[in-house]
């Protein structure tokens, strides 16, 4: 059986991660908007793979004999100003999602839990994953430009996402 204080911060994350799909929707329909497909092809497989993580902690919580909680999804904030400013918001999102991450692997191991430490760890790997692919974009985006041709060139790589 989960510690009662594991199944809380668990389900505040099911939230988080719920959240970051939510926002990737929203970042997927301001570029469909725009007529860039590939970015927008590109948030909705992030939006895609934001729902698995809130689903994977989900089963894990029910698998140890939990209670999963849903609560109020907010409405993302944002306010779009092109390709660049949408990754340096993505960039940033996913540092808060890492730190959370971090919070509930010290959390864990405070509570001497190591079936969740275990179960964290993917999550771990994940948001090294994350923040790499959004640091390294950014870094793309800043070289090139997001004008004319550039904006066009990136739309296409991002939209081979698979």
């Amino acid at each position: 059986m989960i510690k009662q204080e594991l199944q809380k911060a668990l389900n505040e994350q099911i939230n988080k991660e719920l959240y970051s799909e939510y926002l990737y929707l929203a970042i997927s329909a301001y570029f469909a908007e725009k007529d860039l497909g590939g970015a927008a092809a590109f948030f909705g497989k992030q939006a895609a793979e934001e729902h698995g993580h809130a689903m994977k902690i989900f089963k894990y919580i029910l698998e140890r004999g939990g209670h999963v909680e849903l609560s109020k999804i907010e409405a993302p904030k944002i306010n779009l100003k092109g390709f660049l400013d949408v990754f340096e918001q993505t960039l940033e999102h996913e540092r808060f999602i890492t730190k959370s991450i971090d919070e509930l692997v010290d959390l864990s191991i405070k509570n001497n839990d190591h079936s969740m430490t275990s179960f964290l760890q993917w999550y771990v790997d994940e948001q090294v994953e994350e923040e790499a692919t959004f640091t390294s974009l950014l870094g793309r985006i800043k070289m090139v430009g997001e004008t004319g041709a550039s904006l066009l060139i990136i739309d296409g790589e991002l939209g081979k996402r698979q």
